[in-house]
Order: structure tokens, then C-alpha cells, then sequence
């Protein structure tokens, strides 16, 4: 028997049909349809680590996953031919790429970019793929809250309870708020994202942004890191992972 091989796969799904990217019990997922395509082309069983985990109606412009096969010689260029066809429409690799065999999808990124999306008009084409708000927010006063936002590095506030992980710090290098085309855009980048983490921050900009409490105020919810202070999550149909680096991709 070969030795096994590890790979990279990048992909871009529309997470409108899916409970988010990991596999659950009694509900479809992208993780699950991902792995059952890879396994029927390469003949073996295949589970897949994703770079992160995307909610509920979630999409993804890109996300990276890695996966083990011992059939690495069954891989040539038509392979991701083959997945592709198996995949449903919304979702699509774009590639897989052979790794080291320490490669890790989740824990050596060292950056992740997401975007939110937010409409004014009603718009058939933007139905589960971006947020209707009737009045159009304070973009100069999100703007400077998010400035704000940037100074800190321990986010409990905008974390989703209960959450197994290390550590609350986040290091975000990115937060801005872009008006283009009748259309309001969050851009955030980080090292790492807390669970629920960008729809708790859209939702408590958004406070900023109706006025309904000043940029200067984001500072006390930040500093008492509960997550009751902050605002609502937003809705999940206008958040998109967008990118993922890695230093050796």
C-alpha cells in the first residue's frame, strides 16, 4: 500500500441549501457532499478539514479544506473534472493542489477575509445573498466605530456561548465599511475569527450606524466582553468568506 498523500482543495459554494460547512447529524452540510464526491472518485474513504466552519446560509467565496488519499496517483488534472460533476451546482472546486504532509487547513492560515453584504431596494437576485434594510445606516459613524474595533485584540463580546476554543484574541487587520452601487459592503480581515464573531460585530456597527448608540460606546462593549452588551447577529445570508492565505500556497 502507497503512502498517503495530503492536499489542499479550494472551493466557493453558495451556503443557501446547507447547515453550514460541518457535518451534522439529521442536517445536509457542504463538508458532507464534499467528502462523499471525493471518496466516490478516489474509491476510499475521505473526511476532509476545513479551514474554518461557515454557519447556517452562509457562503464562501473561498475556502480551503485538506484531506488524506492513499491513492495519490489516481490525481491528475481531470480529477477535479470528475468532483465537479459529482458536486450539486452551488458548490464548485476550483482546485487541489498536493501538500506536506503537516499541512494544516485550519490552523496554518494566517489570514481570513469575509465580507457583508447589505441592500436598500428590493431585489429578486439578492434574495439569501444579501441583508434588505429599508434606511440606509450611518457609514461615517460605522466607519469610525470599526476603527475602534481595531484597537483591541480580545473579542468575548461578539462570541457566540459556549464555544470550545484557547482563546478569545483575535488580530483583525482590516474593518471598513465600502458604499458602491446602491450597496453597503463590510470588509474585515484577521488571523482568526471567534465563532459568530462578523454577524455580531455587523449587528453592533449597525447600532452605531442608526444612532442608536455612538462609535465611543463600542469601547465599553468591547471591554466588558459580554456578549449581551453587543448588538443582534445579522442575518446569515449576507456573509461571505471571501479568502484564506496560507505561506505556502
Amino acid at each position: 500500500m502507497s503512502e498517503k498523500q495530503r492536499y489542499f482543495i479550494e472551493l466557493a459554494y453558495d451556503g443557501t441549501n446547507y447547515h453550514g460547512w460541518q457535518i451534522q447529524q439529521n442536517a445536509i452540510s457542504v463538508q458532507e457532499v464534499l467528502n462523499k464526491a471525493l471518496a466516490t472518485v478516489l474509491r476510499e474513504p475521505i473526511e476532509t478539514i476545513g479551514c474554518g466552519r461557515t454557519d447556517t446560509g452562509v457562503h464562501a467565496r473561498q475556502l480551503y479544506a485538506h484531506f488524506d488519499s492513499k491513492n495519490p496517483g489516481i490525481f491528475n488534472p481531470k480529477s477535479e473534472i470528475g468532483v465537479n460533476a459529482l458536486l450539486p451546482d452551488d458548490i464548485a472546486v476550483k482546485r487541489i493542489t498536493p501538500v506536506h504532509a503537516d499541512a494544516h487547513a485550519r490552523f496554518d492560515a494566517i489570514l481570513r477575509s469575509y465580507e457583508y453584504h447589505v441592500h436598500f431596494e428590493k431585489d429578486p437576485f439578492k434574495i439569501n445573498h444579501s441583508w434588505q434594510l429599508r434606511d440606509k445606516p450611518d457609514i461615517a459613524l460605522m466607519n469610525a466605530a470599526a476603527k475602534i474595533i481595531m484597537e483591541y485584540t480580545d473579542f468575548s463580546c461578539f462570541s457566540k456561548s459556549n464555544t470550545q476554543v484557547f482563546t478569545n484574541n483575535c488580530k483583525i487587520s482590516k474593518a471598513e465599511w465600502v458604499y458602491a452601487n446602491g450597496c453597503l459592503v463590510f470588509h474585515i480581515s484577521a488571523d482568526r475569527f471567534l465563532r459568530n464573531m462578523v454577524r455580531a460585530i455587523v449587528g453592533t456597527l449597525m447600532l452605531v450606524g442608526r444612532k442608536e448608540i455612538a462609535p465611543g460606546e463600542v469601547r465599553e462593549i468591547i471591554e466588558s466582553k459580554n456578549r449581551s452588551n453587543a448588538g443582534v447577529s445579522v442575518p446569515a445570508c449576507g456573509l461571505y468568506l471571501t479568502e484564506v492565505k496560507y505561506t505556502y500556497l
